[in-house]
């Protein structure tokens, strides 16, 4: 069943109705385009599809059906025979015959108990797509008992739930935050859980405070790149709402830069609330790295602890040798888990070799997370950033060969390589390197075709930040491209030695156009 809708609590009970008969669902964000829907659609071979008429969103109307209608007009999608859809607007839309119903209708014609089907405790309870440093996205499977288990204890323990709590977590439900921290982990609880459908900004930056005070919010749970876009309108929203409820402060999706968590600790904290900076990925299942309310010492910055019965280990990412802890000494490595937990994912759909060779394959009895980190003299873990190809733009991971086929598929452009970089406001932005076809006019229109290129085939939060028209690639001998010195050609500093590459020459190239796109 794969699910694409807005955040309103028809998303829930779809997902909770799919657990209950043992149907695996998967959910795509709304935000994804027509063409990444049905390559999600094709990969698990769904056969029911549920969307909504219209979603709303910061002010806008997003036309989820219409974007079903074109994912399912392919002969790939031939196998799918019903399209369920709530209404969200009421709009009027074309709809095909003996396929689409209304669920409003259905419901009525149903008994008001439905049995819960018997699982395995290994069966899977549902598949979420996650980027990878290659083209495909990854459908990565969470099975029932151990799932379940993981998300109870850690909203349990990491948000310090009690009886009479309001918890919010304002992610969607399209990513893990939202299964495990929205959906999963609080009703298992029997907590009180928060939808939110907006963006913070929506109708002004004051929104997120206003839930807060409306719903007298006890948990707050959110991602760094909301906090930073909220910074920049300074304290005057935040001051004539009753924050007072607030007992516990969260953060999710990418590592919280010091300045934000101070910010959000004085301002929404009133310097009162712990703040849990979290750590754990689409294939964790639920949260590995975190502070304890109350209990775990806090540092700006840092996710300082692993969860009960995680085992963290840095490891040489030359040799894959561990790196002992020494106390009083600051050290650096790749991060990895010694020990399996109940909520590692168990496989990639279809694709078991390909879960072997990302996750425990690189470096042999260990989970590899794919993330650099550094282990302070405290002991306490400070998550550096991916050490392979993928980006984390807003909290989304996005694999920069996705956003490299999408441009590439353009007429125009003969090849193209993306980097991230640090961005204020969103963590990473996304800077695209593109060489075009001989002939083809290199201007801001063509920027803007390319910008909008890759928001239609992967989704709007994709969109690059910078597009640089070159002549050449920094390439190896071997045709490696060093992304690497693209990197640092856009962050500044030393690039190192470049006398491996085909042409060095390039490098001076690039520097000057890289001035003129910044300029």
């Amino acid at each position: 069943v794969t699910i694409y809708m807005p955040m309103t609590p028809d998303i829930a009970f779809v997902m909770l109705a799919c657990v209950r008969i043992g149907a695996p669902h998967s959910v795509v964000f709304a935000g994804f385009s027509a063409e990444a829907l049905r390559e999600r659609i094709v990969d698990v071979h769904s056969k029911f599809v549920f969307t909504c008429d219209e979603g709303l969103r910061g002010g806008r109307v997003i036309p989820l059906k219409k974007t079903v209608d074109a994912s399912l007009d392919h002969r790939d999608c031939a196998f799918v025979e019903k399209v369920f859809i709530f209404k969200r607007t009421g709009a009027d839309m074309p709809l095909t015959e003996g396929r689409d119903v209304f669920m409003e209708d259905l419901c009525l014609a149903q008994r008001p108990f439905c049995p819960a089907e018997s699982m395995d405790s290994e069966d899977v309870m549902f598949f979420l797509y996650t980027s990878g440093s290659t083209g495909k996205p990854k459908g990565v499977a969470h099975t029932t008992a151990g799932y379940m288990l993981y998300t109870t204890l850690t909203h349990r323990y990491v948000f310090d739930y009690r009886p009479d709590d309001i918890f919010a977590c304002v992610a969607d439900c399209g990513w893990i935050t939202g299964h495990s921290y929205i959906v999963f982990g609080p009703l298992s609880n029997g907590a009180t859980t928060v939808m939110f459908e907006s963006t913070p900004l929506y109708p002004d930056a004051g929104r997120y405070w206003d839930l807060v005070q409306r719903h007298k919010i006890t948990q707050f749970y959110t991602a760094p790149t909301a906090i930073r876009a909220l910074m920049r309108h300074g304290t005057e929203p935040i001051e004539k709402y009753d924050l007072s409820s607030l007992r516990i402060l969260g953060t999710v999706g990418e590592p919280i830069n010091p300045e934000a968590w101070k910010w959000y600790y004085e301002n929404i904290g009133k310097s009162q609330c712990a703040i849990v900076d979290t750590y754990w990925q689409t294939e964790t299942g639920g949260i590995i790295v975190t502070p304890l309310p109350g209990v775990t010492p806090m540092k700006p910055g840092s996710a300082t602890k692993p969860f009960f019965g995680i085992e963290l280990e840095l490891l040489d990412p030359q040799n894959g040798t561990v790196i002992p802890e020494e106390s009083g000494k600051e050290q650096s490595g790749v991060l990895c888990v010694k020990q399996p937990w109940p909520s590692l994912t168990r496989t990639v759909h279809n694709n078991h070799e390909r879960y072997m060779n990302t996750y425990l394959r690189p470096y042999p009895g260990y989970y590899f997370t794919g993330d650099g980190c550094t282990r302070d003299a405290d002991g306490y873990y400070w998550i550096t950033g991916r050490v392979d190809d993928v980006l984390n733009v807003s909290g989304h991971r996005i694999g920069s060969a996705e956003v490299e086929s999408a441009l590439v598929a353009h007429e125009t452009v003969a090849e193209a390589a993306v980097i991230g970089f640090p961005h204020e406001v969103k963590g990473e932005g996304i800077a695209c390197y593109v060489i075009t076809r001989k002939g083809v006019q290199e201007d801001d229109g063509l920027k803007k075709v390319l910008k909008n290129q890759v928001r239609t085939i992967i989704g709007p939060f994709a969109q690059p930040d910078l597009i640089i028209f070159t002549p050449g690639l920094p390439k190896t001998r071997s045709g490696k491209i060093m992304r690497r010195i693209l990197r640092k050609i856009i962050q500044g500093g030393d690039y190192g030695d470049v006398s491996t590459l085909a042409d060095p020459s390039v490098v001076e190239e690039l520097k000057k156009k890289v001035a003129e796109a910044q300029a």
